[in-house]
């Protein structure tokens, strides 16, 4: 075990080397993975990365509502 002056420069070190990773990471997969979802569903609020996949999701969870505009034009 390390005492005295070593242990509080161990402490320094180490606390020296979390902040410059903490610093260094930036971003998280969560982050980035909640960025990439741009499409909201106007009924029930739920996100989709892409208008193929929106819908998919609307024509199966909402048949009675109308299509949004935006998803006229696209092929599911």
């Amino acid at each position: 075990m390390a005492r005295g002056h070593q242990k509080i420069q161990s402490q320094q070190k180490n606390a020296k080397k979390q902040a410059e990773a903490k610093k260094s990471k930036g971003h998280d997969q969560k982050t980035a993975a909640k960025a990439a979802l741009v499409f909201t569903c106007g009924v029930c609020r739920s996100q989709m990365p892409d208008p193929k996949t929106f819908k998919q999701h609307f024509e199966s969870k909402h048949p009675k509502s109308p299509l949004p505009p935006e998803l006229v034009g696209v092929e599911a």
